[in-house]
């Protein structure tokens, strides 16, 4: 990693877009962390059982899988900001069906998985929104800086996030849903002080053509197809994050806060590897370093789940974090500098059917083998699978495996 060129370190923040857009999304990436804590532990507590982890982020995932691939066609038709001014809104809106939920004194899980179904419609148009919509708001020669500031923001929100969460839960989780609202509402006025600059809509009308471009587009391009799927099925069978409540309560033993700072760890290493980034960025290597984030992402996972001890969990999560955070930062980066602003937003919406199962499904797999297997066994499994999945890929993308250069940008 090298720096190249005068463009890196802050450059991108010099351009008040960005920096609205940086700062929209740093809310609202804190207030949803904040959200995971409360709802997590809050349901565990009142089923002590694993696999209800797993259906949180199950109840996400159906809706966002249905709705994403629409959510990348109107990104690439309708405005880009009212779009994302909107998810937020309904963000906003679950933290407040929490909020009454909680103070209704309810024992029954399921209102909280409808209100999570509700919140994974909004991410599914909120996702491949904010991702087609970054190159918009940076001059193509700063975007890679651009990238790996938003990577560090949004590392940076999972860092402080699960701690301030946990810490505001010990005085109530009425606490934590009134201030994952109010962020949110935040994140929606800083909004208005955007202004995208693209390109004109495309003109052809909505067809069935059209709505699967994207994946056209995925499938003919090697390099990207094995980013996304190396994503996919890594963080897939290592979701070992959603099983944190059963990790603190069942084998730690001990309470929420320490819950907020296991949530952080991951962040931590994270947001450590994208400043990094943003100084010393990639230039040469990628395959070699997509592959080396994502083994050591699966080590990381194996000896999470070996731990009993928190200081242990914590260095494992940090260190699974900067391994996930190198394979992020350059699937971000193929994605976008190789595909044309005008399907840019039905290519986000496929990379984000990726991530989503990745994220959400790995959840319920995670919860399901905990439920199977018991929560640490399940864990160990998952990050021996992690680098089973890494060394198959290795041999099946050799496109990806040998590039050694960023692609330039497509425009």
């Amino acid at each position: 990693m090298t720096v190249s060129s005068e463009h890196h370190g802050f450059g991108a923040l010099r351009h008040s877009n960005f920096s609205f857009f940086l700062l929209a999304r740093f809310c609202a990436t804190l207030a949803v962390q904040m959200q995971g804590v409360a709802v997590g532990w809050q349901v565990y507590s009142l089923s002590g059982n694993p696999l209800d982890l797993g259906l949180i982020g199950l109840a996400q995932f159906l809706p966002f899988s249905i709705l994403v691939l629409v959510a990348g066609q109107l990104a690439d038709r309708a405005d880009r900001r009212a779009i994302l001014f909107l998810c937020y809104a309904v963000e906003c809106l679950c933290g407040i069906l929490l909020l009454s939920f909680t103070a209704t004194v309810q024992q029954a899980v399921w209102p909280v998985f409808a209100v999570m179904a509700l919140y994974g419609s909004a991410r599914a148009f909120m996702m491949p929104t904010a991702q087609a919509m970054m190159p918009n708001l940076v001059p193509p020669e700063v975007f890679a800086n651009a990238v790996a500031l938003n990577s560090s923001s949004f590392q940076i929100a999972i860092l402080t996030g699960p701690a301030v969460g946990g810490l505001l839960y010990m005085l109530g989780p009425e606490v934590v849903y009134f201030t994952v609202a109010s962020l949110l509402l935040i994140s929606q006025i800083l909004l208005l002080f955007v202004r995208v600059e693209r390109r004109a809509a495309s003109s052809r009308p909505a067809s069935w053509r059209t709505f699967v471009e994207g994946l056209h587009f995925v499938w003919g391009k090697p390099v990207v197809l094995g980013a996304i799927s190396l994503d996919l099925f890594a963080v897939l069978f290592g979701g070992a994050t959603a099983l944190l409540p059963a990790v603190a309560s069942d084998i730690l033993q001990v309470g929420p806060a320490e819950l907020g700072l296991l949530r952080t760890a991951p962040g931590l290493g994270a947001a450590l590897t994208a400043l990094t980034l943003a100084f010393f960025p990639i230039s040469r290597r990628v395959g070699r370093w997509m592959f080396d984030g994502v083994a050591l992402f699966g080590v990381a996972t194996i000896l999470f789940g070996l731990s009993e001890n928190l200081y242990l969990s914590l260095a494992a999560l940090a260190l699974l974090g900067g391994g996930d955070m190198v394979s992020v930062y350059i699937r971000q980066m193929l994605v976008q500098l190789e595909t044309p602003d005008a399907i840019r937003g039905r290519v986000s919406a496929v990379n984000s059917v990726f991530i989503g199962a990745s994220n959400e499904l790995g959840e319920f797999e995670s919860g399901l083998a905990a439920a199977w297997l018991g929560v640490a066994p399940s864990i160990i499994a998952g990050g021996f699978a992690t680098v089973v999945v890494a060394l198959f890929w290795v041999r099946g993308f050799p496109a990806l495996r040998n590039m050694d250069y960023f692609p330039h940008p497509r425009r």
